[in-house]
């Protein structure tokens, strides 16, 4: 912002002495700069701005990071009130464990995983599914025998519209060569180390043990892969165009879901 072209500096009118005939001086009326305008009195004219964080991302994972720039941080409360979902791709690793769940801890543990088979795994990641569902309909307090649980659930509204517990609504393998895999997780009021944990749970659910690999978030609400902006984008044009594509579907979704 301070490296863009500035305003002018504002003009004041001021009297200021000018030779006249036989060397006589006079007072002219004169348009002049306001100096308190120059930039090397006023110093640089953004000196802070107001940003938010949304939904964080700790150091070992990676993916779409929502953040708020003045105004943008009460549309962040907003959002975070709506209890959107969030989408992951998570890596997996069968055959060892790991102190914190990642494949970057202290080594606890090494075990076989020829018996793990991709069916096998898509029998226990239905199970999960199913029980993080109950959990779901539990968590968001309506009676799903109504016309309004009806209505909510066709329009995809069905979720827990305060605290909770983390929340997994879908989950499916994307990837599966032994000893890797690769899991597609939708969730709510998640943590990263919490999926890391999901994948080592997994793995004891299979008679093995497993460790995260990746954790990289791919969609986070309205916000998607599309709407990032990479490291070598941090520009005032790249971050002014980014602001004016997301307003409207954060608009739409703030309307539709708190109304």
């Amino acid at each position: 912002l301070n490296a863009a072209p500035g305003r002018a500096p504002r003009q004041h009118v001021r009297f200021l002495p000018t030779p006249a005939d036989g060397g006589a001086t006079e007072l002219v009326a004169t348009r002049v700069p306001v100096l308190a305008d120059h930039p090397l009195v006023r110093g640089p004219r953004f000196r802070q701005l107001k940003m938010g964080a949304g939904h964080r991302l700790d150091v070992k994972a990676s993916g779409v990071f929502v953040l708020g720039i003045s105004h943008g941080n009460k549309l962040l409360t907003d959002l975070y009130n709506c209890h959107l979902t969030r989408v992951y791709t998570v890596g997996g690793l069968f055959g060892k464990a790991t102190d914190d769940f990642s494949d970057t801890g202290k080594l606890v543990e090494k075990t076989t995983f020829d018996h793990i088979t991709r069916e096998k795994l898509e029998r226990i990641l239905a199970v999960i599914q199913g029980t993080n569902h109950k959990a779901l309909l539990m968590y968001s307090n309506i009676d799903m025998k109504t016309q309004e649980a009806y209505e909510l659930a066709v329009k995809g509204l069905i979720r827990p519209m305060g605290k909770s517990p983390p929340i997994i609504t879908a989950i499916r393998c994307l990837q599966f060569t032994l000893p890797e895999f690769q899991l597609e997780i939708h969730c709510l009021h998640e943590t990263q180390q919490y999926l890391r944990k999901v994948v080592h749970e997994i793995g004891l659910e299979l008679k093995s043990s497993a460790v995260c690999t990746q954790v990289r978030r791919i969609r986070d609400g309205v916000f998607t892969l599309d709407d990032a902006l990479l490291r070598t984008q941090w520009d005032l044009q790249s971050i002014q165009k980014a602001i004016w594509d997301c307003q409207l579907k954060v608009k739409t979704e703030i309307e539709r879901t708190l109304s």
